[in-house]
């Protein structure tokens, strides 16, 4: 079971609209997403009370990808009071992602 949140089209806004998140986009299908889970699971863990790391699932969640304009997964957006500040897509190393949330949280 995953640490992260699964976002939704109907609890995604209230979700991001206070402080940072780092929202995957995703789907079941798709190999780089499958490497990415576990370092999304221990992010999740390391940032518990800190930080939120929600998943949406591009094939049942499609409006959100639209609205953000992903093209490709995965794709992580952070963001900060419900406003995207970074974009990482592909595969990105926990100490990548781990630096921009430091980065957002301070």
């Amino acid at each position: 079971m995953s640490n992260a949140t699964e976002l939704t089209e109907d609890n995604f806004k209230d979700t991001v609209a206070s402080g940072v998140t780092l929202v995957d986009f995703w789907a079941e299908w798709c190999g780089p997403c499958k490497m990415i889970a576990p370092i999304l699971d221990e992010l999740a863990a390391d940032y518990e009370g800190k930080a939120k790391i929600g998943k949406v699932d591009v094939d049942s969640a499609s409006a959100l990808a639209q609205e953000f304009s992903v093209s490709s997964i995965p794709t992580l957006l952070l963001m900060k009071d419900g406003e995207e500040i970074n974009r990482f897509i592909g595969v990105t190393g926990k100490s990548d992602l781990a630096q921009a949330i430091d980065g957002a949280i301070a």
